[in-house]
């Protein structure tokens, strides 16, 4: 596996911002404003749906790695020719509210055919978090074995807060930093804290044990192209200042 050297820079140093536009978001002026907002913003790299037309899009928009996230095997090798630098399986929050569960028996699954098709491309695995902790640890070990290069926790849409403002941030993205502070302990592979994450918990994110962060919607459903820029910076500024780890 040959990763983007950006990337592999920003893995090395924990300060990796991913901005989402959405797995199934197929919509091009909506993912175009999301791809220029990660660009301009100075995140690391951008993730989008695995359609060859969006890549096709994005990479007219930046020069930033293109991940391309789908739970199809087969979408990948299309999106790969299409100049996907990398891939995500998952994540899995926007099936949810469809009563779609993925299993960690499905995204084993998954994640072995998946790399059976393609051996050296950067490979990204979300663990779902509608399994126990120890459960989603467990996944992400056998995901490693399996040959994912990066892991990525979720929790966002479990979480109900009870407050607003700051407090209800944290409550928010309290299950993905739980997943996050675990599995890093556990694999020797980098981890993508996503699902629920704002410029406010980034940074407890990386204290946690992640490699960086995943951000959709607190930048995606915003409704300005200066809004999304400045949210995109907003996140930057957060794990620039990042020195602390918890034990």
């Amino acid at each position: 596996m040959t990763m983007h050297l950006k990337m592999q820079r920003a893995f090395e140093q924990r300060r990796v911002i991913k901005i989402i536009s959405g797995l199934n978001n197929f919509d091009a002026d909506r993912v175009a404003a999301t791809v220029i907002a990660a660009d301009r913003g100075g995140a690391t790299f951008v993730d989008i749906a695995a359609e060859p037309e969006l890549i096709k899009l994005a990479r007219s928009l930046t020069d930033l790695p293109i991940c391309v996230s789908a739970v199809a095997p087969e979408k990948f090798v299309i999106a790969q020719e299409a100049g996907a630098d990398l891939i995500e399986i998952g994540n899995f929050d926007s099936f949810y509210a469809q009563g779609r569960r993925f299993e960690a028996a499905e995204v084993l699954a998954l994640t072995q055919a998946t790399r059976s098709r393609l051996p050296n491309i950067t490979l990204s695995v979300t663990v779902p978090h509608i399994l126990e902790l120890d459960q989603q640890v467990q996944l992400a070990e056998e995901l490693v074995k399996a040959g994912a290069d990066i892991i990525q926790t979720e929790g966002g849409t479990s979480s109900q807060p009870a407050h607003s403002g700051t407090l209800g941030l944290i409550e928010k993205a309290a299950p993905t930093l739980a997943a996050a502070y675990e599995i890093s302990r556990a694999v020797s592979v980098p981890v993508l804290c996503a699902s629920g994450i704002s410029s406010v918990t980034a940074p407890l994110a990386i204290a946690a044990g992640a490699a960086g962060v995943g951000v959709g919607s607190a930048i995606n459903q915003l409704n300005s192209e200066v809004a999304m820029i400045a949210a995109v910076r907003g996140l930057v500024d957060a794990l620039a200042t990042r020195n602390y780890t918890l034990v």
